[in-house]
Formats: C-alpha cells, sequence, structure tokens
C-alpha cells in the first residue's frame, strides 16, 4: 500500500508516512490509548505532504481508484485531514452519519448492512462503511461450570488465571516493589511470555488454580473450557444509552446536499419496514448544514427587510427603496452564475459572501437612485433623470464593485495551504458584484424610470397650478 501511495505521489511533495497497524501491545488498558485502530486487523496509514502541494483531493480520488483496484478485499477510507473539515464536521471521521438504533444489536446490524449496501450506489457518496461491523474474528471459550466446580474452581477463577497470563498481575492484583534506596515504588506486571503463546494449543495449555495454595492446582483451560470461533464488534457505541450502528460515508465531485436528497428516499423506503424498536436518524454534518442553511437563508431574508425599513425612513417614501433593492436580484442571480462556472457547490462560506455582496450592492444602487431624485426634484423628467443617474454616478460605482473584486480576488483562486476552504466566499462575491454592477446601472435606472413616470414635476404641471401654487406662495399685496 506505501508503494501504491508513493506511485500517485511525487517523491519532491510527499514529506512522509507513518503507519499505524494493529492494536497497541502494552501492558497499558486500551482504554488509555488513543490509537486509531479498532482491532488487529485495522491499519491507520497518516501520509505527510511538502510544502507548495498539488491539490490534496485530487491524490485522494487517485488513491481511492488505485487502492481499490489493487487490494479489493480491503476496505479503505479517507479521514478528514484538516481542521476546517473536523470542526464542521464536530469530530465525525466523515460527513454523513446514520445512525440505526435500537436495543437488538443483530437487527442494527442487519439493517445498517442492508442500507449501507443501498447508499454506496447513490452517486457521489464514497467511503461508505459502516463503524460497528459485526466481522472481528475472536475466540470464545466457554467455561463448563459442572468440571469446575467439582474441583473447587469459580467462573471468575478461571478467568483471572486466563488473563493473568495473557494481560499480567497488573491488571488483576497489582503489585508494587519499593526500591528503599530512593523510596521510588515501582509497578511489577508478570504475566506469560508472547512468544510462548503463539498458536491456540499453547493457550489451551494456560494453567488454571484458585489463587489458593493447595487448591484446585494442576489444571490447565482445556480441561475446563471449549473454544469456539465467533464474530464480534470492534467497536460499541451508544447514544442517549442505546446502542447505535453508525453508516459513515464522504462526497466527492458533488455536494452534500445533492447526495442527501438521493439518500433520503433510500431512508425512508428502509424505515417502512424496519423491525420493531429500530430507528434511523441522520446526523452529523448533513444535520448540521440543513440548520446552518435555514440559519442563513433567514439572516439573509431578514436582512433584506431590515436594509428595506432603514431605506424607508431614510427617503420618506415606499417606493424608492423598493427600487433600490430591485439591484439585489442582480446579486443573487451573480452569487450563483459565479458558483456555477467555478464548479463550486453551495456552502456556508457562499452564503456568508452573497451576504457581503448585498451590502456592496445596496450602496452602489443607492448612489444611483439618490442621484436621479434629485434630478427629478430639478424638474427632469424620469427618464433623462435615470440617464443622468446612471452615466454621472458610473465612475463611483466601477470603482466601488471593483475594489471589492479585486481584493476577492486571492481569495477566489484558493491559493495556499487549506485556501481551498473559503474559495467559495470569494467566488459568491466576484460573482455577485460583477452581474449587480451592470442591474446597478442599467436595470436600476430602468425600472426607476418606469415606476416614476407618473410623478407630477415642475414642468408637467398646467398653467393654473402654477399660477396657483405662486399665488398662495406669494405675500399678499399692500394696499
Amino acid at each position: 500500500m506505501e508503494a501504491t501511495i508513493r506511485r500517485q505521489i511525487p517523491a519532491n511533495e510527499l514529506q512522509g508516512i507513518v503507519d499505524n497497524i494493529g492494536l497497541p501491545v502494552s501492558g497499558i488498558n486500551l482504554s488509555y490509548s488513543d490509537s486509531g485502530v479498532s482491532g488487529p486487523a485495522d491499519a491507520d496509514i497518516t501520509v505527510a505532504l511538502q510544502k507548495n502541494h498539488g491539490p490534496t483531493a485530487s491524490y485522494i480520488r487517485q488513491l481511492r481508484l488505485s487502492l481499490h483496484q489493487q487490494f479489493p478485499g480491503v476496505v479503505f477510507y479517507f479521514l478528514p485531514a484538516d481542521i476546517t473539515t473536523q470542526t464542521i464536521n464536530f469530530g465525525l471521521p466523515a460527513p454523513l452519519d446514520i445512525q440505526v438504533t435500537g436495543r437488538d444489536l443483530a437487527a442494527d446490524q442487519k439493517v445498517a448492512a442492508d442500507l449501507a449496501e443501498k447508499i454506496r450506489r447513490v452517486r457521489g457518496a464514497v467511503d461508505v462503511r459502516i463503524q460497528q461491523p459485526d466481522d472481528l474474528q475472536r475466540l470464545q471459550f466457554s467455561v463448563d461450570r459442572t468440571k469446575a466446580s467439582g474441583i473447587g474452581l469459580t467462573e471468575q477463577q478461571v478467568a483471572s488465571s486466563v488473563l493473568l497470563s495473557l494481560s499480567g498481575s497488573g491488571q488483576i492484583q497489582p503489585s508494587y516493589w519499593l526500591d528503599i534506596s530512593t523510596g521510588v515504588q515501582y509497578l511489577v506486571n508478570i504475566r506469560a511470555p508472547e512468544y510462548r503463546l503463539e498458536s491456540l494449543a499453547a493457550l489451551q495449555s494456560v494453567p488454571v488454580s484458585a489463587s489458593t495454595p493447595g487448591a484446585a492446582n494442576g489444571q490447565i483451560l482445556s480441561n475446563l473450557a471449549s473454544v469456539s470461533r465467533i464474530t464480534s464488534q470492534p467497536i460499541y457505541s451508544h447514544y442517549n444509552i442505546i446502542p447505535v450502528v453508525d453508516i459513515y460515508g464522504g462526497v466527492a465531485n458533488r455536494d452534500l446536499g445533492g447526495v442527501l436528497s438521493d439518500i433520503k428516499p433510500i431512508i425512508a423506503q428502509a424505515e417502512k419496514t424496519l423491525p420493531r424498536g429500530v430507528s434511523i436518524i441522520i446526523r452529523g454534518q448533513a444535520l448540521t448544514m440543513s440548520t446552518s442553511f435555514f440559519g442563513l437563508a433567514i439572516g439573509l431574508v431578514m436582512s433584506v427587510a431590515l436594509i428595506y425599513m432603514l431605506l424607508v425612513v431614510n427617503f420618506q417614501s415606499w417606493l424608492d427603496p423598493f427600487i433600490i433593492l430591485t439591484a439585489l436580484t442582480g446579486a443573487l442571480a451573480g452569487v450563483i452564475w459565479g458558483l456555477h462556472i467555478t464548479s463550486t457547490t453551495l456552502s456556508v462560506p457562499a452564503m456568508m459572501g452573497a451576504i457581503m455582496c448585498m451590502g456592496v450592492a445596496t450602496a452602489n444602487s443607492v448612489l444611483v437612485v439618490t442621484f436621479a431624485r434629485q434630478r427629478l426634484a430639478e424638474g427632469m423628467d424620469p427618464v433623462r433623470a435615470a440617464w443622468e443617474a446612471g452615466s454621472t454616478r458610473l465612475r463611483p460605482v466601477l470603482m466601488t464593485a471593483l475594489a471589492m473584486i479585486i481584493g476577492m480576488l486571492p481569495m477566489a483562486l484558493g491559493l495556499g495551504e487549506g485556501g481551498e476552504q473559503n474559495a467559495p466566499l470569494g467566488r459568491g462575491v466576484i460573482g455577485g458584484l460583477m452581474i449587480a454592477t451592470f442591474a446597478t446601472l442599467l436595470f436600476v435606472p430602468v425600472v426607476f424610470s418606469l415606476l416614476h413616470r407618473s410623478s407630477p414635476t415642475p414642468s408637467n404641471l398646467k398653467p393654473e397650478e402654477t399660477s396657483s401654487s405662486q399665488g398662495l406662495a406669494a405675500p399678499a399685496p399692500a394696499t
């Protein structure tokens, strides 16, 4: 596998490979180990890249194909390596987490296996696996209590004798040796050497005693217990005390929302035939994405409403703020266009860029409408006032938009370490401002002239209205 990795990644970009294979061999309890592996047949391979390396996503895509082709009997999956993805996943090893919950683990495993097989066929779903597979090979020893009690042994004493030989005395009866010269205590662990237990026959020959001198001595494990091969789960997980089986999966060459929309009908179909007491729940980044998108959508609508109410108070009109906000349609269309042509999926950074783009588009539109109102108040007709506003405010609008576009260009290119994480924000802002600028200079003046075509101006008042108004304003003649 290392040779395959070295063939896919150039040598000048590869910093090193660290392998963590199997469970750690130590007298320390596994509860204190933070190893990423879950059993003797599990391995964790960490690949470190040099600075200025190629896109990580392309290397992962190549390795995913080549490793599965060369090692068809092995399950491969890629864990999130960057801190941003790990934070978005809230510590989970995959963006998709479908939990099958229920008291009956056998039923949970069956439902999860059927569901995982269907999810693997969804376009864009990769690295689909069951986090708690029921395929860990184990040796199960069943103690014959009748034989054990006949020679004065209990099942607990038999288990303690086996544990003493395999794990050491530190697990069942810690012993300490005191160095009198220094006053330091040392933990003494007594166990059988591993090279003495290299076969099943040697394991069955482990001596069993009652740990009491002269009582039940001279027995071996094969006289008291029978052995059988079984499979079990390497990992046991619970959620709110209830056992769960997690189906993890990643996303490649497609957005998470599209994959999730194809998975939901599969889950809905599976829920119709679920055994009693078993349920399916979607968690992980998919749930966070739905919550975040809903919150950002509400924030987007509320920001537009707040801007409109603020402009109504400022302009003392309900019509002109509506004209200003028509530029936001171009901004939203530009955000979608910018993400589409760059093959960027909709994400939280992209929606944040849309909110930023709306602020700049609103400011530019305010400039145009304010100038048009001034010209309309000076006596120009609405079409002429709109034309003057668009042509006169061309330079300020372009300067503001170009400054924002140029400032976001490095972010949109996704350069540097982890630059692709914030690239959607820059691409959304650039695309939105490009269309919003044209909308501000062309569409907004047209809407202004159409909605103000019936507004009275000093040039279209009737002569009697003009004289009447001048007579009301003029002082009374002296007598």
